[in-house]
């Protein structure tokens, strides 16, 4: 018998992954208050995932209360009318569950993972999250402590843990994508209590929101009781979302941020299309081409080879409006960054002189394809897949056929969309480095 070592890996390509890849089953429905409710029913483990997407991000605030999608997310674990403070991790965790947020540019993501016989408990918890929140100022101070910090750690005192926002404040003028969505505290002191009120008010309803359970349940029971705890929530108003459109950067934007760090490093920002569109695909696997693994050409070049960097990295922001394709990179000792500017240039050239090779976009594919079965192995996985190709990508079984989008590209797509949006005009370049220590 053959190694599958050698079997040539476009020999491979004959028989693709996508053999294996497993249809994710599903319903939906409407609630009459506006809920959309996405059901996936599946017995092998015995645990259900109860996940909310709010259609609500850092772009749906205003200039002078920036942060507040995100404070939100630490605010309504609080509690509620009939969940007393800080009891609602605890009653998760009493029932063997585990909980968690998070919070994008676009909408703000809760969910549970519980045992199955636990179901109704994450359905009367999320419930009591839209509805009965408290969002008062006891809370607010609470929970504007919790945030200072977490931007201390995360941001302020990380090295070059502020590239993203500094990135971003230059790429964007008018589009809200132009301020981190931790915020700034600023803005979360100078906020009333009746300023946050307003937001829950204005964004966490249902006709806002999108109900995903996954996992080892009963469709037909889990849909009554959905009925139950969802249905009678008020409708709220309609929520609409920005339409900023963001001018093109007109130029290339440089600059030089000293920082708290050993290293120097090299951050290339460029503009690119919205989550959803081909060349957002095409652009995610020039990004993984570059740095997608210690084969990746980057890695290889600059790393490897060269050894000019300690770290390269390139990733898209996958947001509903254009935003930003990143490369970031690290020198080594000795490099200064001027020098490690020229190497990561050579490489984005090299994509726009010459179509990559078979072999490099199929393994890209195939890498895909692989973290799209691993994903959807985990209902936790499922869940979110299925609420934000809902929410955020227009259609729910995007989660069975987005991977498609991506298994079309051509070499040829890949080289011309690195022509496009990997060009000077189109980018922000900021060198990072050390501070300098005066000595008396």
């Amino acid at each position: 018998m053959r190694s599958l070592l050698s079997i040539p890996l476009a020999f491979m390509l004959a028989a693709p992954l996508t053999a294996q890849k497993r249809a994710i089953a599903y319903t939906e429905f409407d609630l009459p208050n506006g809920l959309h409710v996405i059901l996936h029913e599946d017995h092998g483990t015995p645990i259900v995932a109860v996940s909310v997407m709010y259609h609500v991000g850092s772009k749906n605030e205003t200039p002078d209360r920036r942060g507040f999608a995100h404070f939100f997310e630490h605010l309504l674990f609080e509690g509620s009318k009939n969940i007393q403070r800080g009891e609602f991790s605890k009653l998760v965790e009493k029932a063997g569950g585990v909980l968690n947020a998070n919070t994008s540019g676009d909408r703000t993501y809760y969910y549970e993972v519980l045992p199955s016989n636990q179901l109704e408990l994450g359905l009367w918890l999320e419930s009591e999250r839209m509805l009965h929140a408290k969002v008062d100022q006891v809370g607010v101070d609470t929970q504007r402590e919790v945030v200072k910090e977490e931007r201390r750690q995360r941001y302020e005192n990380q090295p070059y843990g502020t590239v993203t926002m500094e990135v971003f404040k230059r790429a964007f003028k008018q589009h809200p994508y132009q301020w981190p969505t931790i915020g700034f505290m600023e803005d979360l002191n100078a906020a009333t209590e009746a300023d946050y009120q307003a937001f829950y008010k204005k964004f966490y309803v249902p006709n806002n929101a999108a109900l995903v359970v996954a996992g080892d349940m009963d469709p037909a029971r889990t849909r009554s009781l959905v009925e139950r705890y969802f249905g009678g929530i008020p409708k709220g108003a309609s929520v609409e979302q920005p339409v900023t459109v963001e001018p093109p950067l007109g130029g290339e934007v440089r600059d030089t941020i000293f920082d708290r760090i050993q290293l120097p490093a090299v951050v290339m920002g460029y503009r690119i299309p919205a989550n959803g569109t081909p060349d957002f695909y095409a652009v995610e696997l020039l990004n993984r081409l570059l740095t997608g693994g210690n084969s990746a050409r980057m890695n290889v070049a600059i790393k490897d080879e060269q050894q000019l960097a300690v770290y390269v990295g390139a990733f898209n922001f996958p947001f509903e409006h254009p935003g930003i394709a990143m490369m970031f990179a690290v020198a080594n000792a000795g490099v200064d960054a001027g020098t490690l500017e020229s190497a990561m240039q050579r490489e984005i050239d090299a994509l726009q002189n010459a179509p990559i090779k078979p072999e490099e976009l199929a393994k890209l594919k195939i890498q895909l394809e692989t973290e799209l079965i691993g994903e959807n192995s985990r209902v936790a996985g499922i869940a979110s897949g299925l609420a934000t190709a809902h929410v955020l990508l227009g259609s729910t079984e995007l989660i069975n056929t987005e991977i498609d989008r991506y298994l079309k590209l051509t070499a040829e797509d890949l080289q011309r969309a690195a022509k496009t949006y990997f060009v000077a005009e189109n980018r922000v370049v900021l060198y990072y480095l050390p501070q300098q220590t005066n000595h008396p």
